[in-house]
């Protein structure tokens, strides 16, 4: 068992501040194995709505929830989206005796009836598969090649977890996308997202993918926005300003668990990525996602100019502006890209992120620093 500490402390903290928590993520991703740490699966606080038992006790709401007293959760919430109204109700009551803790595949919908039912009243946490805060620096490796869904990170052996992220590719288009209500063929939906893999770390294009799948450019942004409400997809939005420069406004795209880019780009092994083409945008994005989870950053971006020049991430915190540039080299300098950024941008701190053991400064903003001491530092520290 992984002890998911911070995320068992941010749930605890909303939970004191707030009458409702959703806590939303892609299917497998642990968030039911976390519930059950705090409810009894077997208590009458506890409903699964996909099991009948649970299913036939909600049928009259307002009596099966009215009563309970304490932490109640409620898994995959989005299959009842008329309890919305309900859960206001009971929320509203004087002195309520309940909060509730919401769990979700990431469903639009039910981000859409949160929203309308409990604004003001609930608190949504995101969260995903493992990341190297939780599991150690030890199995780093094995944490990027296989990703951080619990079941393949646990995996007994590379090919079990081979087996099992073809398994949730395959259940997810067939299965998990129609639940959420979306009618799109499974097929088509995965050349699209086996599409999306060649083009991890790169700009969007939806000229292209279009020309390629023979479908319509609104088509393939509907496709986009679909795996990006999934969680399935980073949509990394450009910055721009007012600058002498012509600047990209397209935005970058990231499969957001390394392992499922792996599983569509047909990588096995460590020893596979490491001769593999996209080895160096796989670890971009895999750094970018963890520095992203660690210190829970809600401004993000990236930038770049149509002359080269390119920031891979521009956090905002404030009025500071600090950049991150990823790198998997020995020995990474300072590239006349990213003196651009530190003058263009005003950046207040420059990081460059490689996978050395040494931390050595370039210039008075720019400092390049391992990933793994980058990820122990406090946020503070880092922005």
């Amino acid at each position: 068992m992984i002890e998911r500490k911070h995320l068992k402390e941010a749930i605890g903290a909303a939970l004191r501040a707030n009458p409702a928590v959703a806590l939303l993520g892609p299917r497998q991703c642990g968030k039911t194995t976390l519930a059950r740490m705090l409810v009894v699966p077997t208590s009458e606080n506890y409903f699964d709505l996909e099991d009948p038992v649970s299913l036939r006790r909600l049928d009259q709401p307002s009596t099966a929830l009215g009563e309970l007293r304490g932490l109640v959760v409620i898994d995959e919430v989005q299959r009842r989206q008329d309890l919305f109204p309900v859960l206001r109700v009971l929320i509203d009551r004087p002195r309520s005796p309940a909060k509730f803790l919401l769990l979700g595949s990431a469903s639009p919908a039910l981000l859409r009836q949160s929203s309308e039912s409990l604004a003001g009243r609930i608190q949504v946490i995101e969260t995903a598969g493992f990341t190297i805060e939780e599991i150690g620096t030890r199995s780093k490796d094995r944490l990027w090649v296989r990703g951080g869904f619990p079941r393949a990170f646990l995996a007994s052996s590379e090919e079990r977890a081979w087996v099992w992220r073809q398994q949730f590719v395959r259940t997810f288009l067939e299965q998990d996308i129609p639940q959420l209500g979306i009618r799109v063929p499974p097929p088509q939906l995965q050349r699209f997202w086996m599409m999306l893999a060649h083009y991890h770390g790169q700009l969007w294009n939806a000229s292209e993918l279009a020309g390629s799948l023979g479908l319509s450019q609104p088509t393939m942004r509907s496709y986009l926005d679909l795996m990006t409400s999934v969680y399935m997809v980073r949509q990394l939005q450009p910055w721009h300003e007012n600058l002498a420069k012509r600047q990209v406004k397209a935005p970058k795209i990231y499969l957001r668990d390394s392992g499922l880019l792996h599983t569509l780009l047909g990588i096995r092994t460590r020893k596979d990525l490491l001769t593999h083409p996209k080895l160096g945008a796989s670890w971009e994005g895999w750094v970018i996602e963890q520095l992203l989870r660690t210190f829970n950053v809600d401004q993000a971006y990236f930038w770049a100019t149509h002359q080269g020049a390119e920031l891979d991430l521009l956090i905002m915190q404030g009025t500071r502006r600090i950049g991150v540039e990823v790198k998997r080299s020995d020995a990474p300098s300072l590239t006349p890209s990213m003196r651009s950024a530190l003058k263009d941008l005003r950046l207040d701190k420059l990081w460059l992120i490689y996978p050395g053991l040494q931390r050595y400064s370039l210039n008075d903003t720019t400092t390049a620093i391992p990933l793994i001491e980058a990820l122990q530092m406090k946020a503070k520290e880092f922005i």
